[in-house]
């Protein structure tokens, strides 16, 4: 069994190294590290020229994250795929804890775990995204054994950090890899396609620390919220009779898409396009939130800020 590391770096100079050294620095080593220089314009390729000695570097036009790691992935001599992003680390005993689940469960094709975050300066910032998100409980009882259900599991909340992951790479290259076309979400996809087909499972441990700064933050909310909605309807089409066997309707999911976009477009005042995706949702699956928003959309704007200044103050005053 080869471990390959994959790391998309675009102008990542200032934290590369760290990355790095936590993967050369497990207590089971990786057998190569690939970092894929997605373009940078700043001192990346520079940063590591002193970092040759087991790391495969790979330099090319920006494309993005996905295609980055598409390409690590299609470079690796592995048969076993770890990804980390050029600002993120791993905790030292990642790998050893990702293989001593394998070894328990070797039908597993895909491994991930919790992350902590931290802020530049290294500092703690969140103990447990799982806890965050009120999921630890339930993947600590799982024990790390295969997680059933995993496909509705990952819909109803995405719990897997694509930091976190061990995986096949003849499974994500059967899953068709990450889907560059689509700019958030595309983790949720993939991991998506693969739980369709085969057992996952989800450590209740630390396996990275994960770096928030200015420049990784999703301040883009439309362009995600769009992005959501391909990303439903590419689920609903690769894995749907899957989804039924584990009872969700993979129409209302593309529906609930459909009407946060609409949400989003109606609070940013945009009311055609918001009535165009509140349509989509209701086409997809009658529904009272479209269908109360596509209604409220033919209002008065006036009508429409009034109505919104009761519902605000309604919430304030609940909480």
């Amino acid at each position: 069994m080869k471990i390959s590391a994959i790391i998309p770096a675009y102008n990542s100079q200032d934290y590369i190294l760290d990355a790095i050294h936590s993967i050369q620095n497990q207590t089971h080593p990786v057998d190569e590290i690939i970092v894929i220089d997605d373009g940078s314009t700043d001192n990346t390729q520079q940063t590591l020229e002193n970092q040759t000695s087991g790391i495969k570097y790979i330099k090319q036009k920006n494309q993005g994250p996905s295609a980055a790691r598409n390409t690590g992935i299609k470079a690796a001599q592995g048969d076993w795929i770890a990804f980390l992003d050029a600002d993120d680390q791993w905790t030292p005993n990642k790998i050893e804890k990702q293989l001593i689940a394998l070894k328990h469960s070797p039908e597993l094709h895909l491994i991930a775990g919790d992350m902590q975050e931290i802020d530049i300066n290294n500092e703690l910032i969140t103990q447990s995204v799982l806890a965050k998100h009120k999921q630890l409980k339930q993947f600590q009882s799982n024990q790390s054994l295969p997680i059933r259900n995993a496909l509705a599991e990952l819909v109803n909340k995405n719990f897997i950090p694509t930091g976190t992951v061990l995986a096949k790479r003849s499974t994500l290259i059967e899953a068709g890899l990450f889907n560059a076309a689509i700019h958030f979400g595309e983790d949720l996809e993939l991991w998506a396609k693969i739980a369709s087909k085969h057992a996952i499972t989800c450590l209740p441990e630390i396996l990275m620390l994960r770096r928030l700064h200015g420049q990784n933050a999703t301040t883009s909310t439309m362009p995600m919220l769009r992005d959501l909605v391909k990303v439903m309807q590419s689920i609903r089409q690769y894995s749907n009779d899957i989804l039924v066997t584990q009872n969700i309707n993979a129409d209302k999911l593309v529906a609930n898409a459909w009407a946060n976009l609409g949400y989003g477009y109606f609070m940013n005042e945009d009311y055609q396009q918001a009535k165009s995706a509140f349509r989509n949702s209701l086409k997809e699956k009658l529904n009272k939130r479209a269908l109360t928003y596509f209604i409220a959309c033919f209002l008065p704007q006036k009508t429409i800020k009034i109505m919104r200044k009761i519902k605000q103050s309604l919430t304030t005053g609940q909480t």
